[in-house]
């Protein structure tokens, strides 16, 4: 006999109590003992309808909440100043990524998802360290919260498109252009919703805030144009459980972009931060800084299956664990560097 879906839905909500109490103790990001929480229960999991369905609704959520962390004029102010780091983050992290598995022998489709998987530093994580370390008043704080910003609006997208590669269709233009309008008229839809109705109704909005039936209201809102993406066919395999009952798949591969993906963030922070207007220090440690994976990723991992799920989970934890160290020792390392640079610099004069 299992056990009622209603006991299984609170001992996991414990769990996660205690997995968020321990990193909040150590000061280390919720999201890396979540992810272990999902590596310890995946096992012991036979129906998933349920985590299923709460994977959906988190996902909404995630999303919805991370649109209302800045108004849409802040979001495309500070794209537009780190629009080059922001291409230059694309092609590395993904382009660079999906050719590297396209060489060692995966398929286009796999290809693909591990490149969304490489792709976007983590959000919570990184702010939340810049926080804890009390970095945000640093000067490179505002290139990397604005690469996060340009992260968070491509990643959407990204999602949506391999939700419709992996649906099962044959890849053609016409589905490729139907998939982009889809996307673009969801993304048009929720700007009007903002510009005027939000705007219009601001007063009642005002009033109403701090009452329990606003709070419906948004959860409603978020989780029926969630739905709507749904009913578009934009997203169709969702869920967060993380299993490894397949041991460790393609170490090899593993290796490679876990070395790589630390290596292009570190371009992308070095580069893009100097671009930007940042010394070479602060935009080396800048780069040193954003080479963790996180909520972006695991919702990418999502689409795949089997032996790629596998993977993409053993890859997001490590990347996450190595990120953590990076940035907090990223101040020393990139002192050090730099130090060793200019020592030979006047050796060279």
């Amino acid at each position: 006999m299992g056990f009622p879906e209603l006991l299984s839905a609170g001992l996991l909500f414990l769990l996660l109590f205690i997995a968020g109490f321990v990193g909040l103790k150590l000061k280390v990001p919720n999201v890396v003992f979540y992810i272990l929480a999902g590596v310890i229960v995946a096992s012991f999991i036979t129906d998933t309808h349920l985590l299923h369905f709460a994977g959906e609704v988190g996902i909404v959520l995630l999303f919805f909440m991370l649109g209302m962390e800045f108004p849409i004029k802040q979001l495309l102010n500070v794209a537009k100043k780190v629009m080059s780091a922001g291409v230059l983050d694309v092609v590395l992290c993904f382009g660079v990524t999906v050719a590297i598995c396209l060489l060692m022998g995966l398929d286009m489709i796999p290809s693909l998802i591990i490149g969304g998987v490489a792709y976007a530093t983590s959000s919570s994580i990184t702010a939340k360290m810049l926080e804890s370390s009390k970095r945000m008043a640093n000067p490179e704080s505002e290139f990397m919260l604005g690469l996060l910003i340009f992260e968070d609006l491509v990643a959407p997208i990204l999602v949506a498109i391999l939700v419709g590669l992996t649906a099962g269709t044959a890849i053609t233009y016409s589905s490729m252009s139907l998939l982009l309008i889809k996307v673009l008229a969801l993304i048009v839809g929720a700007l009007i919703l903002g510009r005027f109705l939000f705007s219009k109704l601001g007063p009642v909005f005002d009033r109403y805030m701090n009452h329990e039936i606003f709070l419906l209201f948004v959860i409603g809102l978020a989780l029926a144009y969630g739905g709507l993406a749904l009913y578009l066919d934009l997203s169709e395999v969702l869920g967060t459980t993380i299993t490894f009952s397949e041991g460790i798949p393609m170490v090899p591969l593993l290796i490679t972009l876990i070395v790589w993906s630390i290596i292009a963030k570190l371009i992308v922070g070095y580069f893009g931060g100097q671009w930007y207007g940042l010394s070479k220090k602060v935009a080396l440690r800048a780069g040193l800084s954003l080479t963790q994976r996180g909520e972006f990723s695991i919702i990418i991992a999502t689409l795949a299956t089997g032996m790629i799920q596998a993977f993409s989970s053993i890859f997001i934890l490590i990347s996450a664990m190595i990120g953590i160290l990076l940035f907090q020792f990223a101040p020393t390392i990139s002192k050090k560097l730099m130090k060793q640079q200019n020592k030979r610099k006047v050796v060279l004069d």
